[in-house]
C-alpha cells in the first residue's frame, strides 16, 4: 500500500509540475500573440493597408499562432502530438493545392496593397490594358478604360507583369514632333514653337522646353520639342500646342513636308 501511495505520489507530482508548466505556457503565450497581433495591426494602419486584408492577415496569424501554442501545452503534457501535427501538414496542403490560384491571386493583392504600386483613381497600363484604376480587391484588380469598358484582371498576373503608373508622379513631360519642308528656316520655326508654349499658362517654366532639329531628311525637316505640365494637365497641353503651332505654320506660310518620289526609266 505505501508502495502504490508514493508511485501515485510521484505520478501526481510529475503530472502536477508538467500541467503548471503546461497552463504557464498557455499564459505566456496568449500574452504573445496578442502583442503580436496588436504590432502587426499598428504596421498595417501605417501602410494603410485595406481593413479586409489587415483583418483576415490576422484572424489567418491569430489561428495559426494558437494551434502552434496549444500544440506545445499539448507536447508538454505528454501527449504525442506528432501525429496530430501530420494530419494537420497533409490538410494544409491538400487546401493548398485545391485553392493554389486563389491563394496566388491573394496574396498578390496583398502585396499591391502592401507596396502600393498604384492606387484608386491611378491610370495605368498593366499587361497591355491601359485604363483608370477602379478597385483592388484581395483576389482580383478593376480597371475602367477610356472607352468605358471594365476589366477585371488577377491580382497574380499583374505582380508578374511590369506596371507602368502614368500619373504616380506629379509632372509630366509632353513630348511633339513637327515636320516642316526641308527648306524652311531654322530659327523661325523654333521661334513659332517657342511663342505658343511662352503663351501656353498649363506649360511650366521650369524645367525650360527643349526645341531642336533631330531629323532632316529630302522631304522634311523634323523638329522634336519637350514641355513640362502637370500630370493631369497633359491632353490638354499636347492637343492645344499642336493645333496652335498648326495655326502659326498656315499663318507664317511654313510649308508642311511633302513626300518624293524618284522614277527612272530604263
Amino acid at each position: 500500500m505505501e508502495n502504490f501511495l508514493s508511485s501515485f505520489y510521484e505520478i501526481i507530482s510529475d503530472f502536477g509540475l508538467k500541467l503548471i508548466v503546461a497552463i504557464a505556457i498557455l499564459l505566456v503565450g496568449k500574452f504573445i500573440i496578442k502583442y503580436v497581433k496588436w504590432f502587426i495591426k499598428r504596421i498595417f494602419e501605417r501602410k494603410e493597408v485595406d481593413v479586409a486584408i489587415s483583418t483576415f492577415v490576422i484572424s489567418l496569424l491569430n489561428a495559426t499562432l494558437w494551434i502552434t501554442l496549444i500544440i506545445a501545452a499539448l507536447s508538454q503534457l505528454g501527449v504525442q502530438t506528432t501525429s496530430f501535427i501530420a494530419v494537420l501538414g497533409a490538410a494544409g496542403l491538400a487546401i493548398g493545392l485545391a485553392l493554389q490560384g486563389s491563394l496566388a491571386n491573394f496574396a498578390a493583392g496583398f502585396l499591391i496593397i502592401l507596396f502600393r504600386p498604384f492606387k484608386v483613381g491611378d491610370v495605368v497600363d498593366v499587361n497591355e490594358n491601359l485604363g483608370i484604376i477602379n478597385c483592388i480587391n484581395m483576389f482580383s484588380t478593376e480597371m475602367k478604360t477610356f472607352d468605358n469598358r471594365k476589366i477585371i484582371i488577377p491580382n497574380s498576373q499583374i505582380m508578374n507583369n511590369t506596371i507602368t503608373n502614368i500619373t504616380s508622379e506629379p509632372l509630366r513631360r509632353v513630348d511633339f514632333l513637327f515636320s516642316v519642308a526641308p527648306k524652311s528656316d531654322v530659327q523661325q520655326i523654333k521661334n513659332i514653337i517657342q511663342s505658343q508654349l511662352d503663351k501656353h499658362e498649363l506649360i511650366l517654366k521650369e524645367p525650360v522646353p527643349f526645341i531642336r532639329v533631330s531629323n532632316i531628311t529630302h522631304s522634311s525637316l523634323d523638329f522634336t520639342v519637350r514641355a513640362w505640365s502637370n500630370t493631369p494637365d497633359y491632353w490638354t497641353v499636347f492637343f492645344d500646342i499642336t493645333e496652335q503651332v498648326r495655326e502659326e505654320f498656315i499663318k507664317n506660310g511654313i510649308g508642311l513636308p511633302v513626300p518624293q518620289f524618284e522614277i527612272h526609266n530604263s
